[in-house]
């Protein structure tokens, strides 16, 4: 046997297994067919080794969490020993034993991996005493329950928060037997900033972090005879929920979810595919006007709603780069209850508008006041895919054995542009394939637009459009979203067209899909599926939609109509977590001048702020400046850690101490002032 060969050799349970490129020994155990247990550890995070659980005893080193130990040559392995059964026993022991029990009331039950394990590892009895203190249930916001009781300290959520989406909203507090995840200060999620992404939630291997249900207020519209109960399917569901019920990944299953739903008792089910060809039309159309009248660009989309959340949260500049357009579940439910409430001839408050949709975050995307008509929501209710797959069970009628049934017209016919909807890239692809079209004026042959396409977080695409370049970027996880507006800022990169998903791999990675350890496979094969969906449509554009040209023929005219920005267009405010407040500290302030803003904080406040602003007079006195620069105090520009900071003309100045006073205003101020002169 060569050295090289020898030098990749590891044995396990006396048998040579050859590892090449695993980063640790459970990977290499795993590549050799050994199922090892684990609730901290997964692929696609940084290694954590808190469980106890992947414990193997190995020659020179004792018992040691085979996570964190990278293979070396010749190392010796023993998988199952006495000591590390018994280490692997205790240790799952006192996880249950700080773990509340309600596993038969729990909507975990039955995907739980510390329910799993236990049972598989065959624990019978526990002999720590259970923990006596109950934690307060954190149920404020509409979209994640946090429940601290259930939690087993396994940092997935911690990591993914800060690792996957660069958001660092929960974090472990306290010490010792008193360690809790949970946002800063004990706060709420509704309370801090969190865009309800629930990526948390879909690598919570318990009942800690999960998704909020609306199951009871399905069941309770249903049952309601008084009520016209409506249902809308995303497209990233239909290749989802095949994983419950035994079929392979990715397998399209619409058909059978549509006769599963009248079954269930809805009066219509509809397609949201249905209403990703009209947001296409609506931001196809805004997307050719801003290149013909130059901008504002980049476009940026707006389906995702926790992407939303971080403009308005972190980078309200952009807010103007953000699409009008409304998410295709919101153009739904205002399409719906103007049109079909009008069509059923009943008030819209008695029409109820569910959404089934693979995210989180729409739950709360449903309640924003843009979306709502005095107190009645465009759209009632959201349920996820894992509620959808719950009520399907509760109900007892049995998927394998429905006949395919067709959706309800008109909203129930889509191209496969829709449906591409669902995966990261689509977006931009189902645009390109209308825009190009209506830019140009000639037909696209090719429209496999491959190089968008794909579960990986960045790609970006350079197409020629009547002479001109147009670059166009896709990106999933609000982590490369956030590092890509801050290169836009520092004028690293420019482009035309911006799609930005803020789950791994688009909405078939969304936190409302099916809970599973090894998602990234599976997002792979929900995305083909997708794909294979649209390659077998009859039409591919959502312009040639036969239902999209007569819901423009009949009513909306043309897209970006008056009425149709008054029914499927909204617009974004700021949401800082500490709302800027301004204060004039000029007088006779116009609108034609240099616009200076001094955070005034506390944190900034003593770092010197009050002396920078006289400093800052001074100067602009000093010059002859004082109708030209418009002072004023505001709280907070947040970035606190670099205070003092400023802002001149909408661009973030940091550490403007009272020594750089004179710096800053020669470098930012003055040539502004001189512009304006000349």
């Amino acid at each position: 046997m060569s050295d090289r060969l020898l030098n990749k050799t590891m044995f396990i349970d006396g048998k040579e297994y050859a590892y090449d490129g695993e980063r640790n020994v459970l990977e290499v155990l795993r590549k050799a067919g050994y199922d090892i247990p684990t609730l901290c550890y997964r692929s696609d995070l940084s290694v954590y080794g808190a469980c106890r659980m992947c414990v193997v005893e190995i020659e020179g080193k004792g018992v040691v969490t085979s996570c964190t130990i990278p293979p070396e040559p010749g190392m010796k392995i023993r998988v199952n020993t006495a000591r590390v059964r018994r280490v692997r026993k205790i240790s799952l022991e006192l996880l249950l034993a700080n773990h509340h029990r309600d596993c038969t009331t729990c909507l975990k039950s039955g995907d739980c991996d510390l329910q799993h394990l236990a049972n598989k590892m065959g624990i019978k009895d526990i002999r720590f005493a259970p923990r006596q203190e109950t934690l307060a249930v954190d149920s404020a916001n509409p979209s994640i329950v946090r429940d601290p009781n259930k939690c087993i300290l396994c940092g997935a959520c911690v990591r993914v928060c800060r690792e996957v989406q660069g958001k660092n909203v929960l974090d472990f507090t306290h010490r010792g037997s008193k360690t809790v995840v949970s946002p800063a200060y004990n706060k709420k999620l509704s309370e801090v900033d969190c865009t309800y992404c629930g990526q948390c939630v879909a690598v919570c291997p318990t009942g800690a972090l999960r998704v909020k249900s609306d199951i009871e207020k399905v069941w309770n519209g249903l049952g309601d005879p008084s009520k016209k109960v409506i249902v809308q399917v995303a497209p990233a569901v239909r290749v989802a929920v095949a994983e419950a019920f035994r079929f392979p990944a990715g397998t399209n299953l619409i058909g059978m979810i549509t006769a599963v739903l009248r079954r269930l008792g809805f009066d219509k089910v509809f397609d949201t595919t249905f209403a990703a060809d009209l947001t296409i039309m609506e931001e196809a159309a805004e997307f050719a006007d801003r290149l013909k009248n130059n901008g504002p660009l980049p476009l940026m989309t707006s389906c995702c709603p926790a992407w939303v959340k971080l403009v308005e949260q972190k980078y309200p500049q952009f807010l103007e780069n953000l699409s009008s357009c409304r998410s295709p579940q919101q153009m739904f439910g205002a399409v719906a209850k103007k049109l079909l409430a009008a069509h059923y001839g009943i008030d819209r408050k008695d029409l109820v508008v569910v959404s089934v949709m693979p995210c989180t975050a729409k739950k709360a995307e449903a309640r924003r006041p843009e979306f709502r008509q005095g107190e009645q929501l465009d759209v009632d209710i959201v349920i996820t895919t894992q509620e959808l797959i719950k009520m399907i069970r509760e109900s007892g009628v049995d998927l394998r054995q429905v006949k395919e049934e067709p959706m309800d017209l008109p909203f129930g016919e889509h191209t496969g542009a829709g449906v591409i909807f669902g995966s990261s890239g689509g977006v931009a692809e189902a645009a390109l394939r209308t825009a190009v079209e209506w830019v140009t004026g000639a037909p696209v042959k090719d429209i496999d637009i491959k190089e968008v396409r794909g579960v990986e977080s960045f790609k970006e695409l350079q197409l020629m459009l009547n002479g001109s370049m147009v670059k166009v970027a896709v990106v999933n996880t609000l982590q490369q979203a956030a590092c890509l507006l801050d290169q836009i800022k520092k004028g690293e990169c420019d482009y035309h067209l911006i799609e930005v998903m803020a789950c791994p791999g688009g909405c078939i990675g969304g936190a409302g899909q099916p809970y599973s350890i090894d998602n990234n496979l599976l997002r792979i094969k929900r995305s083909q599926g997708l794909y294979d969906i649209d390659q077998n449509m009859p039409v591919r554009k959502s312009h040639e939609n036969p239902q999209i040209k007569r819901l423009y023929g009949e009513w909306l005219k043309e897209p970006n109509s008056h009425l149709a920005h008054e029914l499927l267009h909204t617009g974004y405010h700021s949401k800082r977590r500490i709302q800027a407040r301004d204060v004039n500290l000029s007088p006779g302030s116009r609108t034609d001048v240099v616009d200076v803003r001094v955070c005034v904080g506390t944190s900034c406040y003593l770092r010197g702020a009050y002396d920078f602003i006289g400093i800052l007079k001074k100067e602009i006195e000093a010059h002859g400046l004082g109708g030209s620069v418009d002072i004023k105090g505001t709280f907070c520009l947040e970035h606190c850690g670099k205070g003092p900071n400023i802002m001149i003309d909408g661009e973030l100045v940091h550490h403007a101490v009272p020594e750089r006073a004179r710096e800053i205003f020669d470098q930012y101020i003055l040539p502004k002032c001189k512009k304006e002169v000349g």
